[in-house]
């Protein structure tokens, strides 16, 4: 049966402009947390606030999205630091359309007084609700004081969404320690769930090509800077360390800023551009600083692939998208050691955290990134994995879906069901403790097999693979992977076998002469100088991977072993152990699994560069796409 979720966002549309004053962030969150719950099964209303008159009741958005514009004061774009006395309209009327539609099944809420309509939806028709606040109140007060405009009720009003909501979603762990420390959250409702960026929307574009699309010179040297235009996003912090870069290690480039109300950068629509120009004026660079205006989201992605640099310094934020969405196209990212921030931007491999309102630093950074090319390569390389393992809408989306289903089911757990979900939980706590330690131990390992597989590939070798039971199964899962592909669509197949492949080699032998020599027996008949055996076990005691090793060892092969445990025998029979820090044979086999990819992985890295289809998404002839031409006086 179909789930009804409300997604209520009063100020922040999906339809909303990316870039504006009160448009950022959150909109791009809504918007695409709706669409993809819808792609996998829900059903979904997204209400937010009648802000212009000629706005239809109802817009039929996506496939299985609908954007309900709720009525709450004058139809006219307001602050929404004006918004909280037109809530209690816009819950009234909220209640009459879902009164007329069908009974919702949960309410996500979107900042504190989306949230304060939620409770009181919950108040009088009993739907839970789960609470997104994208911003604390007494955390914005901490950090912009007089500058900030909501009223002081905010707080008690956060404190009641704290106590009533059923649960609460932290976009990083300083949102989380925030909750806990300022609001006296109860830990159990909170679950950290990050942003993400969309792959059908942010991906890398050849450098040339974006610039060419721009009109942006191919040999200038691009820093960018991209989001919504207010102070606290330390635009202006940005410049000043620009200025460094330019003035102090005399390097030639260019600061491009993107943002504001309109395609124009006009000081009359967007009096921020006035403030910052003047301080680029004042510092002697503002010949050197570009800016864009608004653009439209289907273009951003040129700017994030045409930048050698993204910057983002705001005094706090509680997550920020833009860095994954540069990451997303290729591009390191120097930001904030504030907030989302530092949780998604990875210091010294994705790009580097500094301190906000440090422009010195900043300029420092630019300049090092800037003197050194391939650094500036390899952190670009590695900011497109990074995001692209962890910060995808669907992982996020996912995740979110399962709140949504503990919350559902909450009222439905009876009986043995709650000493079943304490088994599932104690089960998923084991295999994170045994990642966690294994993280922390085998990647010298792990780099020092993939170097030596990889080079054994190179120079013609394969790769014989054994185990026994589950070990079996994952020699199996290994050699195809080599054989077939695991990343890469276009590298040819990498010799690897099986040992536990050929059941007629198997039965016969172990019938024949006996089980302990089974692989033993092939490693003399396939093995040739310069190749390996891999072993996988999770005791290291089966006589047979024993017997094999041995033999692997007589032959002068190099010895990669995979273990659990203390290792057992096999410890000292491999130039490699891989050793995983568990005892349980389940936890065990799980994160051999992970190191299993992660060979894969690392050696196809290692062995191949990866053509890039710059024109697979690009727009060809005749594209709708506006792509926006920057010409320098």
């Amino acid at each position: 049966m179909t789930k009804h979720i409300a997604l209520i966002s009063e100020h922040a549309t999906p339809l909303g402009i990316f870039g504006g004053v009160d448009s950022g962030g959150q909109n791009v969150y809504v918007g695409q947390v709706a669409k993809h719950l819808a792609a996998i099964g829900y059903s979904v209303d997204v209400f937010t606030r009648r802000d212009r008159p000629q706005l239809p009741e109802v817009v039929e958005w996506h496939c299985g999205v609908r954007i309900i514009h709720v009525s709450a004061g004058k139809p006219e774009v307001l602050p929404k630091e004006a918004l909280l006395p037109h809530m209690e309209e816009f819950t009234t009327n909220a209640i009459a359309f879902m009164d007329r539609q069908w009974r919702y099944d949960l309410i996500h809420a979107n900042f504190w007084m989306s949230a304060l309509v939620a409770a009181e939806i919950k108040r009088q028709r009993g739907i839970p609700f789960v609470v997104t606040f994208h911003a604390l109140g007494r955390v914005r007060r901490l950090h912009q004081g007089n500058a900030d405009r909501f009223p002081d009720e905010r707080f008690a009003i956060e404190d009641r969404i704290v106590r009533e909501a059923d649960k609460i979603i932290a976009e990083c762990p300083q949102d989380r320690e925030d909750l806990l420390s300022l609001y006296q959250a109860d830990p159990e409702k909170i679950k950290v769930i990050p942003c993400g960026f969309d792959r059908s929307e942010f991906w890398q574009i050849d450098r040339f090509q974006a610039r060419l699309s721009l009109g942006i010179p191919q040999q200038e040297r691009i820093v960018l800077q991209l989001g919504r235009l207010v102070p606290r996003k330390g635009v202006d912090n940005a410049i000043r360390g620009f200025a460094r870069l330019v003035e102090q290690h005399e390097i030639t480039a260019r600061l491009l800023i993107v943002g504001g109300e309109s395609v124009h950068p006009d000081p009359q629509i967007t009096p921020e551009i006035g403030r910052l120009n003047a301080i680029a004026s004042t510092l002697g660079i503002g010949d050197r600083v570009t800016f864009i205006g608004h653009r439209g989201r289907e273009v951003l992605k040129y700017f994030y692939s045409a930048a050698d640099v993204f910057v983002t310094t705001p005094w706090y934020e509680p997550f920020g998208i833009t860095p994954l969405e540069a990451m997303a196209c290729g591009t390191p990212v120097i930001g904030s050691n504030v907030g989302g921030i530092k949780f998604t931007v990875k210091d010294g491999e994705t790009g580097y955290l500094i301190a906000p309102n440090e422009p010195e630093i900043l300029g420092d950074r630019l300049a090092f990134l800037f003197q050194n090319h391939s650094l500036l390569h390899l952190l670009g390389k590695q900011a497109l994995r990074h995001v692209e393992r962890c910060f995808t809408w669907q992982k996020v989306t996912s995740e979110i879906a399962a709140l949504y289903e503990t919350v559902l089911a909450g009222s439905k757990l009876v009986g043995n069901s709650m000493h079943e979900l304490a088994a599932i939980a104690s089960s998923f706590d084991a295999a994170i403790q045994a990642f966690q330690a294994s993280k922390a131990t085998l990647s010298e390992g792990i780099l020092a097999a993939a170097k030596q597989l990889s080079h054994c590939f190179a120079q013609g070798g394969k790769v014989l693979i054994c185990g026994n039971g589950g070990s079996a199964a994952e020699a199996q899962h290994l050699a195809a992977e080599f054989v077939g592909r695991f990343r890469c669509p276009y590298r040819a197949g990498l010799p690897a076998i099986a040992l536990t492949a050929d059941s007629a080699i198997l039965t016969a032998w172990s019938n024949d002469v006996g089980y302990d020599d089974i692989f033993a027996r092939q490693v003399k008949t396939f093995a040739q100088p310069g190749d390996i055996l891999l072993g996988i076990s999770t005791s290291g005691r089966s006589r047979n991977v024993i017997n094999a090793f041995q033999a692997a060892r007589q032959q002068n092969l190099s010895c990669i072993a995979l273990l659990g445990g203390n290792g057992g025998e096999l410890v000292g029979l491999a130039d490699i152990v891989i050793r995983v820090p568990a005892n349980d044979p389940q936890r065990i086999q799980e994160v051999q699994l992970l190191v299993v990819h992660l060979l894969c992985e690392l050696v196809e890295e290692k062995l191949l560069t990866v053509p890039q289809l710059s024109g697979s998404k690009e727009p060809g002839a005749g594209s709708r796409e506006q792509l926006s031409v920057i010409s320098y006086q």
